[in-house]
């Protein structure tokens, strides 16, 4: 229940951070969201919601950011680094802490792993930042968290690609060592709990949820719940390195961060202290229903934070940009008009309009979609100025669209795989005029989806390059 005392969040921009947001947000509490870059955030946070530039790396730029703050959530995590990922934790949680102290926070709470005994870099890491926390003299609730389970946790969508695309699995050791998988509705409960907490100093709560499983027994479930038969041949060793290789090649885990987490997973991360359970009111639920849930809520997750939001996104050598199991060609353009005149010729696309590029290679794949069964570009639209959610655009769908600001396409062409085409506009920081983005995200099925967006990709550059520049002309002559 929100009391008019005022939250900080940091790390809003990822996975955790950003559910937690909106959950902070419908309880109707005072937030305030450091980032280090604001204009990233502010189109996805309540009108109410307060977003401010910082950098937990530089001290001096989180002292405002804490000023008047009650309780802060660090939710700050930095194993993408290219550089020593615990040396930045350190230095971070050591500096932040001392701020808080100075600032008259009182109450910090933090998300960190679950494991024991020799732990892995990552793990020991997550530990060590939570240690820091604590003996800045700040009271402190930390949390130490197993596997996360939710639409777009890095293990979840590690999982479903595994699964969906390889029916024959080599299985090495660390896919038998046993985890207390916990959902992300679970994880959220815990932390909002939290507020009503007040620790005497230093507090560590293991949290997991109802079953103890090993990975192996994550991906029977999960092919169960797909319907999907699948045939798993163990092997003996455990190989962080080819691991996380072969992740990269199959699944939204990249190369570097999936070595971390292979490495992570030869420590058990089960609860052993077991009094979450008596000091807040959760009562996590099992894995059947964490994955089951995952499931539903899969195709909301374009809209949705998902583990590799910004910080995780990878660009391969070649092919755009990964986040989670998606490929991204983004780019955008500044013009020098109101959000209104750049919006305008993107709610007109398609149909007579067409799509401002390649004209010809735009019928030749509405043909080739004709001929396998789709509904190649015959559609049209059913108004040549209006949208509205579900309207027809040629082969697309109007997934979402608000007005002067996001327009949302879906794929009905055929595909393997699935595809959005999405254009957002805001105002530019100085008010001069807006930026427009363009966005295309294709979630490839299987190896096939993925040689398919591979063997388009010479031709985004022209098609998608030469779409958002006409689009741009187009709304500063509307301006005009």
């Amino acid at each position: 229940m929100a009391t008019g005392r005022l939250v900080l969040l940091t790390g809003a921009t990822g996975y955790v951070g950003g559910r937690l947001l909106h959950a902070l947000e419908a309880r109707g509490e005072r937030v305030r969201c450091v980032s280090r870059r604001p204009e990233y955030l502010r189109p996805s946070v309540a009108a109410t919601t307060e977003v401010v530039k910082g950098d937990v790396l530089k001290p001096e730029t989180i002292v405002a950011a804490l000023e008047g703050v009650d309780t802060v959530y660090y939710l700050v995590h930095s194993m993408s680094s290219s550089r020593p990922f615990a040396e930045e934790d350190r230095v971070a949680a050591g500096s932040f802490g001392e701020a808080a102290r100075a600032a008259g926070v009182r109450k910090v709470i933090y998300l960190g792993g679950l494991g024991h005994g020799d732990l892995s870099p990552h793990l020991a890491s997550r530990q060590e930042v939570g240690e820091i926390l604590r003996s800045s003299g700040v009271p402190t609730i930390e949390f130490r968290a197993s596997i996360v389970i939710g639409s777009g946790s890095a293990s979840f969508e590690m999982i479903r690609a595994l699964v969906e695309k390889l029916p024959v699995m080599v299985t090495p050791r660390w896919v038998r060592v046993r985890a207390q998988p916990i959902a992300i509705e679970d994880v959220l409960a815990y932390l909002l709990a939290a507020l009503d907490f007040d620790p005497e100093g230093a507090e560590v709560f293991e949290i997991g949820g109802a079953d103890r499983v090993t990975y192996l027994e994550l991906m029977r479930e999960y092919a169960a719940q797909r319907d999907l038969h699948r045939t798993m041949i163990p092997v003996p060793v455990l190989t962080p390195r080819l691991s996380s290789l072969w992740l990269w090649l199959v699944t939204p885990v990249y190369a570097g961060v999936g070595r971390k987490l292979v490495d992570s997973l030869r420590n058990e991360t089960v609860v052993k202290d077991a009094r979450a359970l008596d000091v807040f009111p959760v009562i996590p639920r099992g894995v059947r229903d964490a994955i089951a849930r995952a499931l539903v809520f899969e195709d909301q997750a374009i809209a949705e934070t998902r583990w590799s939001d910004e910080v995780f996104a990878e660009r391969p050598p070649y092919g755009g940009v990964r986040r989670g199991s998606r490929l991204i060609d983004s780019r955008s353009v500044v013009v020098g008009t109101s959000t209104s005149a750049a919006f305008s010729p993107i709610q007109a696309i398609g149909g007579r309009t067409g799509w401002y590029k390649g004209a010809l290679l735009w019928r030749l794949r509405g043909l080739l979609d004709v001929l396998v069964g789709g509904p190649g570009l015959r559609r049209g639209r059913r108004d040549p100025v209006g949208l509205r959610v579900g309207d027809t655009v040629d082969f697309w769908r109007v997934d979402a669209i608000e007005p002067d600001r996001l327009l949302r396409l879906s794929a009905e062409m055929k595909v393997p795989g699935r595809a959005w085409l999405q254009f957002e506009v805001s105002p530019t920081e100085d008010g001069s005029g807006s930026i427009i983005s363009q966005t295309a995200i294709f979630d490839p099925a299987g190896l096939f989806g993925l040689a398919y967006w591979y063997a388009l990709w010479p031709f985004h550059g022209y098609i998608f390059g030469g779409m958002l520049k006409n689009i741009a002309a187009a709304a500063d002559a509307a301006q005009d």
